[in-house]
């Protein structure tokens, strides 16, 4: 017997989503906060850890949680799932939107899970690529648009892995004239700081998403959606029992309870990263993209697989975005602290010098 007959030939056609295992020195390929939290919270993240009944089950859909992050975000709580990551939201609005025959479309390039949620629900998925700017090509999502209507529309604001912010006119311009549910994926909000929140009462096709994963919690795995009631109400039906662990529940209340500390440690971030810029920007023969993340995306003169194999030689591991098209031979590297970050620009120096 052959099991792989029967399995879709949509799956069996993908290739499962790598995360490099290499040994490194120096880890900046995953947009992680380089940061621990400060103490204080890690011992009263301990505190809470200690009274979690690990023989229980944990709340039914965090609606405790959901309610604080409703205040928070200033919505109802009827407007808000919470996810075990951003990942499994990615997947419950794929899996609730799989009519037959239905189509997703995305920007190219983007976000790998958008792309493998979408297949792996039997959705088709049309992507469009961006312009020379690394912005949206309105008139190509146009003119898919009005030949083949989408039932969902994924935007990564910031783009994941080219760091810009689209410009906001064409993303209002598609959440008008699309048809379907229109996903503003603000993953990196806290370095951007740029939302489309306060349209969530004029767009009832807009949905949010948000993550904790990039400022500080990124072993929690807490991810966040907000939409509207009638959207969320028909997503929590596919949305799994006790999808969030009392441990990330606590640490989701912790993020709460001292959201200003999580905050700090986002300035000091976005100060590195302009000083990383920077540095980057003055070695000869190394281009990189201005950003709105916790990460940069860049080219050299040099091919991307030779300057990230050097790195991982010296010990320091980026992403090699290598791939034909418009990004060939760019990489993205995350921002690390001060330090990390001089010893991946020296790194980098002496890998192009040779």
């Amino acid at each position: 017997m052959d099991i792989r007959t029967l399995i879709r030939e949509e799956v069996l056609a993908q290739t499962a989503y790598a995360v490099e295992a290499a040994r490194c020195r120096i880890k900046l390929d995953a947009n992680e906060n380089p940061l621990a939290i400060p103490a204080e919270l890690r011992e009263r993240f301990g505190v809470l850890s200690a009274s979690v009944p690990l023989n229980r089950y944990p709340e039914a859909g965090s609606m405790a949680l959901t309610a604080r992050f409703a205040e928070s975000f200033g919505v109802g709580k009827d407007q808000i799932m919470i996810g075990n990551g951003s990942d499994e939201l990615i997947q419950i609005l794929c899996t609730a939107l799989a009519r037959p025959g239905a189509e997703v479309m995305i920007p190219s390039p983007t976000f790998a899970m958008y792309r493998i949620s979408s297949i792996n629900a039997g959705l088709r998925v049309a992507a469009v690529p961006l312009d020379e700017a690394f912005d949206l090509d309105l008139k190509a999502m146009r003119e898919r648009m009005e030949n083949h209507p989408p039932a969902l529309t994924f935007l990564a604001y910031p783009n994941n892995p080219t760091g810009n912010c689209f410009t906001a006119e064409r993303i209002e311009a598609i959440l008008n004239e699309s048809p379907g549910i229109v996903v503003v994926d603000e993953a990196y909000f806290h370095f951007s700081g740029k939302t489309f929140l306060s349209l969530l009462d004029r767009y009832e096709n807009l949905v949010i998403l948000r993550s904790l994963s990039k400022v500080g919690l990124a072993a929690m795995r807490i991810g966040l959606l907000i939409g509207s009631p009638i959207l969320v109400r028909e997503l929590h039906k596919v949305r799994l029992p006790y999808n969030l662990n009392a441990l990330s529940q606590a640490a989701a209340g912790l993020y709460l309870d001292d959201e200003e500390a999580f905050l700090m440690q986002a300035r000091e971030i976005i100060g590195w990263r302009s000083e990383l810029f920077s540095a980057m920007e003055a070695i000869p023969g190394v281009y990189p993209r201005p950003s709105d993340a916790n990460f940069i995306f860049f080219s050299c003169d040099f091919t991307a697989d030779h300057v990230y194999s050097d790195l991982m030689a010296r010990g320091i591991l980026i992403k090699n975005f290598n791939a034909p098209g418009t990004i060939q031979d760019f990489m993205r590297v995350t921002v690390g602290t001060r330090e990390e970050n001089e010893n991946f620009l020296e790194a980098l120096r002496e890998s192009l010098a040779e």
